[in-house]
């Protein structure tokens, strides 16, 4: 087994195992260890005695819930390069991961969130288990669905990455193979004979398929049609105008997360984001998302998000713009102009 403090990589038969290793921060990702796991896919990439990569989190809570905003915050209040680092090295892991030429199989036992979904969700396999709990909340903290997240909601149907997108509405095992995110499901307690099957295996597909279940019905299913009458808009606004309309709790709770909980720029930029990647290839849609990153980090809502979140503790970002309409179509704009660092590139 080799070793970094927070992650940790081992070889058993052909299955290379990678485990985020800092269950008391939920085993969040920092730029250390989105590096460390870049340089590892390239190496096994290139390895002929390794057939699979499974990826874990350590601890019963989280597989992964994020990438380590807290330290991006205080980096970017000091104006340290962090800020432009991170996501670098993190869309550089994700891209990683969509190329990868082998069986990537991601655990996604417990809490998966934000660049927890984007260093599993471009892999081959996701095995959802009945703690996982998935989401792409950065609205919410003034940011966007990144981590190649534009790529993929602007490509589920019914305006059901929109929702997701905008909304961060956390799914189960069941709603997280209702949209894709998971693959499979299988519970908790057989994660280890799973992983001692895929040593062993030369049919990867086989294996998850005798060990997957049933992980019941989606709740997400009885809203689809909600969903689409609410979601397949032209705007943010005619979107919380037909969830003004529509009847029952679930119109109105989500109205309540729009208006309540998401910062107004975030929305209205992840929107656009959204439509643009629909026409772009994966490659492309990672740029976008890094200029998208870059404009985020040097504006005002992703700090204040962090702070009533996480930092004070208050739930009450004061937003700026504080509202839709102050969100100008130059400001959305805006966001999507190349960084004057440079753009996100590829090896």
């Amino acid at each position: 087994m080799s070793m970094a403090q927070d992650i940790l990589f081992e070889r058993k038969d052909g299955l290379a195992v990678t485990t985020l290793n800092r269950p008391g921060a939920l085993n969040a990702l920092t730029l250390e260890m989105c590096e460390a796991y870049d340089r590892q896919l390239v190496s096994w990439a290139a390895d002929e005695s390794v057939r699979a990569v499974v990826i874990k989190g350590a601890g019963e809570r989280a597989f992964c819930a994020g990438g380590d905003v807290r330290a991006i915050w205080q980096a970017g209040k000091k104006g340290e390069a962090l800020t432009a680092d991170f996501f670098r090295a993190e869309y550089r892991m994700n891209r990683r991961i969509e190329v990868f030429p082998k069986p990537h199989i991601a655990f996604l036992d417990g809490v998966t969130m934000g660049g927890g979904v984007g260093i599993s969700l471009h892999g081959h396999h996701r095995v959802a288990t009945e703690r996982t709990l998935i989401a792409m909340p950065e609205t919410g903290i003034g940011l966007f669905p990144d981590v190649g997240g534009t790529h993929f909601l602007s490509r589920l149907p019914g305006g059901l990455g929109l929702y997701l997108g905008l909304t961060g509405a956390r799914m189960k095992a069941a709603d997280a193979l209702y949209a894709g995110f998971a693959t499979h499901y299988v519970p908790s307690n057989r994660l280890d004979e799973v992983e001692t099957e895929l040593a062993k295996a030369d049919d990867i597909d086989a294996v998850l398929r005798d060990l997957s279940e049933d992980p019941g019905p989606a709740p997400l299913a009885e809203h689809r049609a909600a969903i689409e009458r609410c979601f397949v808009q032209d705007s943010v606004e005619a979107a919380l105008d037909a969830l003004a309309a529509e009847p029952g709790d679930w119109a109105a709770k989500t109205l309540i997360t729009l208006k309540e909980r998401c910062s107004p720029t975030s929305l209205k930029v992840t929107f656009e984001a959204l439509r643009r990647a629909a026409k772009l290839d994966f490659d492309a849609a990672m740029v976008m998302e890094y200029r998208l990153s870059q404009a985020f980090m040097a504006g005002h809502d992703f700090y204040e998000g962090i702070r009533a979140l996480l930092i004070d503790k208050d739930n009450a970002p004061a937003w700026d713009p504080a509202s839709l309409a102050g969100v100008t179509d130059d400001l959305v704009e805006a966001h999507f102009a190349p960084p004057a660092a440079g753009e996100l590139s590829f090896d």
